[in-house]
């Protein structure tokens, strides 16, 4: 399958590395170039470390980027869970037109 590509954003809490680069694996399969988070920062300890309140705002505003190099997002919503910056990718994907999928259906936001 060689041809044009559909992009689809990850999106979720980093507390779900294990589900992030699963599904990336998954969907790198089927032939979907995947954009991801840069790190982990709750699955890796990061906060109040690396990542202050202050690179919390940029990493929120370059994945909102990424939303928008992308035809669609896929939402890790383990458990149902959805965090707040993961509602505000939500609404700025919907206000942007995009596609939105998630890993646990039966969670629809």
């Amino acid at each position: 399958m060689v041809g044009k590509y559909k992009v689809v954003t990850l999106c979720g809490s980093t507390k779900f590395k294990e589900d992030f680069i699963r599904v990336q694996k998954e969907l790198s399969l089927k032939g979907i170039i995947v954009i991801s988070v840069g790190l982990f920062g709750h699955a890796d300890g990061e906060f109040g470390t690396i990542i202050t309140d202050e690179t919390k705002v940029m990493l929120d505003d370059m994945h909102k980027r990424k939303i928008d190099m992308a035809d669609e997002i896929y939402v890790i919503n383990k458990d149902g869970y959805i965090g707040s910056s993961t509602r505000s990718e939500i609404q700025y994907a919907k206000d942007t037109g995009k596609k939105i999928k998630y890993m646990e259906e039966s969670y629809f936001v």
